[in-house]
């Protein structure tokens, strides 16, 4: 075929970045984002992480319907992984996002 297909991937999180776009980058707005999404997956990881607590307390008070407690502390326990990957991940953007300011700002040489 002569033409292209493109695709389209949509993230939830996704901004453009202004390089695509030909413009040059703002590595300070670039080290926000990254610390901003980096937050919110630390909340993520605690928010699921209490909820998985809290569940596993309901499991003991209530034994009959304790199984699908035991389930949903699951969940949230897993859920709470996923944020902290998340946050982990974002923390490395980040750390990324302000090596290459630095870079572009002529920063530290190491010799």
């Amino acid at each position: 075929m002569a033409e292209e297909k493109h695709q389209h991937h949509h993230h939830l999180f996704h901004h453009k970045n202004k390089e695509d776009e030909g413009g040059p980058v703002d590595y300070e707005e670039e080290v926000k984002h990254h610390s901003h999404l980096e937050k919110i997956g630390e909340l993520g990881a605690v928010a699921a992480g209490a909820f998985a607590l809290h569940e596993k307390h309901k499991a003991k008070k209530d034994p009959e319907n304790a199984h699908k407690h035991k389930i949903e502390e699951e969940i949230a326990a897993v859920a709470a992984v996923g944020a902290g990957g998340f946050a982990f991940h974002e923390h490395h953007q980040k750390k990324d996002a302000k090596k290459e300011k630095k870079e572009v700002e002529g920063g530290h040489h190491h010799y």
